[in-house]
């Protein structure tokens, strides 16, 4: 027994992907000249391959300017809700702008940033399909991807649905298109880049969840976590916010959406 709880600690040490030296991210960063950022390919307008092939969207220039700030180059390593966390616990990423909202039980193991978005839950349905609320979903499948806040929320919110999970986003639209799925359930900016412009599909009903994006990082780095902070406060003091935003959610974009969202500045 005693070998056995050994174990459990080396392996919880070397899971928190912190070294023995107790050197914050900020440091290793630095000294990589490198930042490592898990991040989404498949959740348009926040991270996603564009049709030449590179990776954009608003939290893959997020992590642009977290680069820059700290003068290094920046490596993209592609997440997905299941493994997010567990890459940044292992270490493989330093930090995850990765539309993960702050929520209670993930913080038991990682950190987070202020809020730098916040969204809430909808439906994306076929037009005219008369699914309206969550109410109208009891026995029907909705579409959704596994390991997200998302699958939880629809369960609690109609517990009479089906569900039928995905590893990406663009997956459980195709459900919905090829008649598997009767909706897709997901934060309501993840619907508008999947619908992006479709007419045959329409996102519906009330937000039945709140969901506050914040930046994830490793457990018990206070130097990397302030960090991260202080930078997410100036990019918003400086209006490169604002403006990042406009180019993805702006009236000329395909994913037009208000900017009602103001970010915690400390003084």
């Amino acid at each position: 027994m005693r070998n056995f709880i050994s174990l459990v600690v080396v392996l919880g040490l070397m899971l928190l992907g912190v070294s023995a030296l107790g050197a914050s991210r900020l440091d290793m960063v630095k000294k990589r000249q490198a930042l490592i950022a898990g991040v989404k390919f498949d959740a348009p307008p926040f991270g996603f391959v564009d049709r030449r092939g590179r990776n954009v969207g608003f939290e893959i220039d997020l992590a642009r300017y977290l680069a820059k700030r700290l003068g290094v180059k920046l490596k993209l390593v592609q997440v997905t809700s299941k493994t997010r966390i567990l890459l940044l616990i292992n270490g493989h990423v330093d930090l995850l702008i990765a539309t993960m909202t702050h929520k209670r039980e993930r913080d038991r193991v990682i950190d987070f940033s202020i809020t730098y978005f916040l969204d809430g839950q909808k439906l994306l349905v076929k037009k005219n399909s008369r699914i309206k609320t969550t109410r109208d979903l009891a026995g029907r499948v909705v579409a959704t991807v596994q390991g997200s806040t998302s699958e939880r929320n629809i369960a609690k919110a109609q517990p009479k649905v089906r569900i039928l999970t995905f590893q990406e986003y663009p997956m459980a639209f195709l459900a919905l298109r090829q008649g598997k799925a009767d909706a897709v359930t997901t934060d309501s900016t993840i619907l508008l880049g999947l619908k992006k412009g479709d007419r045959n599909y329409e996102i519906v009903g009330d937000f039945f969840s709140s969901e506050p994006y914040g930046i994830g990082v490793p457990e018990n780095d206070s130097k990397w976590r302030d960090y991260i902070n202080f930078a997410l406060m100036d990019w918003w003091d400086s209006g490169q916010y604002q403006r990042t935003y406009a180019k993805w959610f702006g009236p000329a974009s395909d994913y037009r959406m208000d900017l009602t969202f103001e970010m915690e500045v400390w003084p």
